[in-house]
């Protein structure tokens, strides 16, 4: 009797050969997605991490209005004798100040993921290996552009006026955001090798504070010992500011800026290779 039960239990449940024909047929395998698509589907995800989780944008929002206005009207009339007069010297510079300094969130946030293991399922995709890492930064573009708008909007409504016009002060930004990409790449190689993202982040600050500070952004280095001035003058920074600054006066100084966009082509060729190495053996 139970073999009778089971035989009829098998024919009931048994898929008929049309059900069977269906689901092992052989469709058109999906295409694999380019190396460009990839990573703009990573970069549109870092996006949608600041939609979810709003106060990311602190750091690029309330942080560059701080920083213009405490420096504006702590040391404005101390050093220049106004601080409208100061303004026009400070703001390119703290500009540049707070978009680099932002960038070291690019290795913190590269850590988080890695500790959760959001890595090893994208590294399981069949994608483009380096999509992750590239849409990543990509995403932090517009971070970068935020927070120059910002500082820009702030430093307008102040009384900041640059001689350059719109171009000028869109090829500032430019320059600048093209300078944080390559730059976020040493910081992407900290994020993997370093085994939190306190350590990230505490390197990044050891880093960033004498290159930021110890430059032009807030004085004029003649001012300066003569060991500082000869750090000053190998300082990315300090180039990086000069060119931004003649860009929006409207005086384009075409050796800062091919200085730029060299030391950024340097910065990509070196740690993006050692970050994909990395990131490859990890």
């Amino acid at each position: 009797m139970s073999t009778a039960v089971t035989s009829e239990a098998v024919a009931v449940y048994a898929p008929s050969a049309e059900t069977l024909g269906a689901v092992l047929a052989r469709g058109e395998r999906p295409r694999r997605p380019s190396a460009w698509s990839a990573s703009v589907t990573f970069g549109w995800r870092a996006i949608l991490k600041i939609k979810h989780v709003p106060e990311q944008l602190f750091d690029v929002t309330a942080f560059p209005i701080i920083m213009t206005l405490m420096f504006t009207y702590l040391f404005g009339g101390a050093l220049a004798g106004s601080t409208e007069e100061y303004l026009q010297f400070l703001l390119p510079g703290i500009m540049v100040t707070s978009v680099v300094m932002i960038t070291m969130y690019t290795g913190v946030g590269l850590n988080t993921d890695i500790e959760k293991g959001v890595f090893d399922r994208f590294r399981s995709l069949p994608v483009w290996r380096p999509a992750a890492l590239v849409g990543m930064i990509f995403g932090d573009v517009l971070r970068y552009i935020l927070a120059a708008t910002t500082i820009m909007l702030v430093g307008l409504a102040l009384g900041f006026r640059p001689d350059g016009g719109l171009p000028g002060v869109l090829a500032g930004v430019g320059l600048l955001v093209v300078f944080s990409f390559a730059f976020s790449w040493v910081w992407t190689m900290f994020g993997l090798f370093l085994r939190s993202e306190k350590s990230v982040m505490g390197v990044s600050m050891l880093v960033l504070f004498p290159l930021t500070f110890l430059s032009n952004v807030f004085v004029d280095p003649v001012t300066m010992p003569g060991w500082l001035q000869a750090f000053v003058q190998v300082n990315p920074i300090t180039h990086l500011v000069a060119a931004v600054r003649s860009m929006m006066a409207g005086e384009w100084d075409t050796g800062e800026i091919g200085w730029v966009l060299a030391a950024s082509a340097v910065l990509t060729l070196i740690f993006g290779p050692l970050t994909m190495r990395l990131y490859n053996r990890k």
